[in-house]
């Protein structure tokens, strides 16, 4: 998988919770496939990673025990094992065709069974990959076909989203391919997709989105969004 040079990256914070093991599942997942397409941030994160390394031996104490090492790797197994789907084959030709993906979300949408996409709104449909319990977040890919713009929204908490292919266009500036939005409750906006190429994202937020149509609010229980 090619770098493919993103203008957009997380934020120092993101990347520090990322390095530290601190992002849910789905959070991680949009910065794993970032990292996938970015060397500049793959650097940092190793950097991060060495550091937090070399903190945590200079706070251990002697006399840890034999076996520490074996119960720290056995744990380091375990952990991935749970968050680390297996290798799956590409299952995206029905889904999103004509798509080249990274690991590991290429296995999270293998992992999917035939589905359709499901419509927020004029243009916009999105398939849930991910969806944990009240307050713990969701992933979904979504599509906007070209010229078509995202109902109006806020946050109620933390969103990440990475640009899988096509671009958009928002409040804060224009988003490609790679290139990964880390937005937080202070932020509202109305992203519009690229003209003749339209726009796939993947999407994970903590918290439910804040819509300002009255429409979308009445119907947001149903959608899951």
């Amino acid at each position: 998988m090619r770098d493919v040079s993103p203008h957009h990256h997380p934020s120092d914070p993101t990347l520090l919770a990322y390095a530290s093991g601190q992002l849910a599942e789905g959070l991680a997942l949009v910065v794993a496939t970032h990292l996938a397409w970015c060397a500049p941030c793959r650097e940092a994160v190793g950097v991060l990673e060495a550091a937090g390394g070399a903190l945590l031996a200079e706070a251990a104490p002697s006399g840890c025990g034999e076996d520490l090492l074996d119960r720290t790797l056995a744990a380091l197994n375990e952990r991935s094992a749970t968050r680390v789907p297996a290798p799956a084959a590409p299952a995206t030709q029905h889904i999103l065709p004509d798509l080249e993906l990274p690991e590991p979300l290429r296995s999270y949408v293998g992992r999917l069974k035939r589905r359709s996409w499901r419509r927020l709104g004029p243009g916009v449909g999105h398939i849930t990959l991910l969806r944990h319990g009240a307050g713990s977040g969701t992933v979904r890919l979504l599509r906007i076909r070209p010229g078509m713009k995202m109902p109006r929204h806020g946050h109620t908490g933390m969103e990440l989203a990475i640009v899988l292919a096509g671009a958009y266009r928002d409040e804060i500036g224009r988003f490609a391919r790679g290139d990964l939005a880390d937005l937080d409750s202070e932020i509202a906006h109305q992203p519009a997709a690229d003209e003749r190429e339209g726009c796939v994202c993947l999407l994970a937020t903590q918290k439910p989105l804040r819509f300002e149509g009255r429409l979308l609010r009445l119907v947001q229980p149903l959608l899951g969004f």
